[in-house]
């Protein structure tokens, strides 16, 4: 299995490289040049197997240049036992309306990227050993809430790494924000940025790809890489948590084998949804990828229409981790759908880059249509769906989850295909209990983030997190704030 880029299919490297690298030297993003496919007869066979093996028999497909023992080490590492709250990693709740909640907010920092963060520490690390020469490796992370965490504590004090966070300084929620200024660990930085996420998205990717920085990490033998999507060390274990839904629902009863799901994701930067395209792409019978969106729609735009417009207002909402207008990951979707033809995809990222919009024209629309579809929740829409899921079936979600539940429905009602469906839940949600509180119990008033934890627990009964208060007492470490200008001297001042 070889990879290439987005923006040239003539580049062709392993696995390894690609992880190492996290980005093509071109800008372009490493796609596999095929997709593994897998029968109904592994489907069952899999079904079998706990979370554990099926990650192994899935990362075993596209990652050929690694052997079944650095595979098996990766994920017995990653998903050991006691690191998720959960025996079965990532389980289903099953709704009154036959929908399942896929909960991938067990792991120890409570958010969904958990689920692949825990698992691309040991994949770098042992890509690391085969291609990059004894560099030292030193990660870049934007972030809009959940990824910078995350990283950071599966990579806290890895040998051999370095790892700094930009999140936006009015763009998280002060949970995120506690989690990321309060990280402990020796090879760890923070830093806020004076912007949004996309500002932070666009100063990495520019970092990453200027020559003179590389050259002056090079001095000091480090190299970059990165923990977010566009690193597809990152987006290959997000392919496993949906062919394992699909498992658990056959080894449950809750369907047969062959039979078609819909799958319902909250997405911002396109990387959860697209794993879940690759599941279905490799096999997994689903019928309808539902992008769901909050207030701050360009992807529910760009389905309908085929026009990507990010000239537009931004929203802070209450789930930040959607509050995103470059949605990085469709580049990989469209590379795919246009035959893997690098030079539209390049025209259309230039596009995007220079004038802020592209338009990928009627059939590339099409073929869009026919596999995804779109739909947005806004802020009240959010309240009003945690306060109904919560009256209705005792189960308590947080914004970006509701958002997806809520685009379900809406879904539901206007197309009237009731196929079981999983809903990716992306977040504890005590990371949001502001929102959260005055959706279930709006007359509770709370003085801080944690009064507001402890009278949502009152309320509901529904368990938070220990790693969630237990930040109540750990110092800050990081305050530096920078400008999207100053993001490279901040780099540099922290790292070498």
């Amino acid at each position: 299995m070889l990879y290439t880029s987005t923006r040239n299919k003539s580049v062709r490297v392993s696995s390894a490289e690609a992880i190492t690298h996290g980005i093509s030297a071109d800008g372009g993003l490493f796609v596999p040049e095929t997709i593994p496919q897998i029968t109904a007869e592994d489907l069952v066979r899999l079904s079998e197997m706990d979370y554990r093996g099926r990650a192994k028999a899935i990362l075993s497909l596209y990652l050929t240049d690694f052997s079944h023992q650095e595979i098996s080490d990766c994920v017995d590492g990653a998903y050991a036992d006691g690191k998720f709250s959960s025996d079965k990693t990532a389980p289903l709740h099953k709704l009154s309306d036959g929908s399942h909640v896929l909960e991938l907010w067990r792991g120890p920092t409570c958010a969904f990227k958990d689920m692949a963060l825990q698992l691309l520490p040991h994949l770098l690390t042992v890509s690391a050993s085969k291609a990059a020469d004894g560099k030292q490796i030193v990660i870049l992370v934007a972030t809009s809430g959940d990824t910078g965490k995350a990283a950071l504590e599966g990579f806290k004090d890895v040998p051999n790494t370095q790892i700094m966070v930009f999140y936006p300084s009015d763009g998280v929620s002060p949970m995120q924000k506690l989690q990321m200024t309060t990280q402990e660990g020796g090879n760890v930085a923070v830093c806020a940025i004076e912007g949004n996420f996309d500002d932070a998205q666009t100063g990495v990717k520019k970092i990453f790809t200027d020559p003179s920085v590389a050259a002056k990490l090079a001095e000091k033998n480090k190299m970059f890489s990165s923990a977010n999507s566009i690193n597809w060390g990152r987006l290959v274990p997000q392919i496993v948590y949906y062919v394992s839904a699909y498992c658990d629902l056959l080894a449950d009863g809750e369907i047969q084998c062959g039979d078609p799901i819909n799958v319902v994701v909250p997405t911002g930067n396109f990387g959860n949804i697209l794993a879940a395209y690759y599941a279905r792409e490799m096999g997994v019978p689903i019928r309808k990828l539902i992008c769901a969106s909050n207030r701050n729609k360009v992807l529910t735009d760009f389905i309908e229409t085929g026009v990507y417009d990010r000239r537009r207002d931004f929203y802070c909402t209450s789930s930040p981790s959607m509050d995103i207008l470059i949605s990085s990951n469709l580049e990989r979707l469209l590379f795919l759908l246009s035959g893997m033809d690098d030079a539209k995809t390049s025209a259309w990222m230039r596009a995007l880059s220079e004038q802020g919009v592209y338009d990928v024209g009627e059939a590339m629309r099409e073929k869009i249509q026919a596999v995804f579809c779109g739909g947005f929740c806004d802020e009240d829409g959010t309240k009003a769906l945690i306060r109904d899921v919560y009256e209705t079936e005792g189960y308590l979600c947080d914004t970006h989850t509701a958002v997806a539940v809520q685009v379900y429905r809406d879904w539901r009602a206007k197309t009237g295909d009731d196929s079981p469906a999983v809903i990716a839940s992306t977040a504890s949600p005590y990371k949001f209990s502001k929102t959260v509180l005055a959706a279930v119990a709006p007359d509770v008033q709370a003085a801080d983030e944690f009064a507001m934890v402890d009278a949502l627990l009152a309320k509901t009964g529904f368990p938070c997190p220990q790693q969630l208060i237990a930040l109540k007492s750990k110092p800050v470490r990081f305050t530096d704030c920078c400008t999207r200008d100053t993001m490279e001297d901040a780099v540099l001042r922290a790292m070498l």
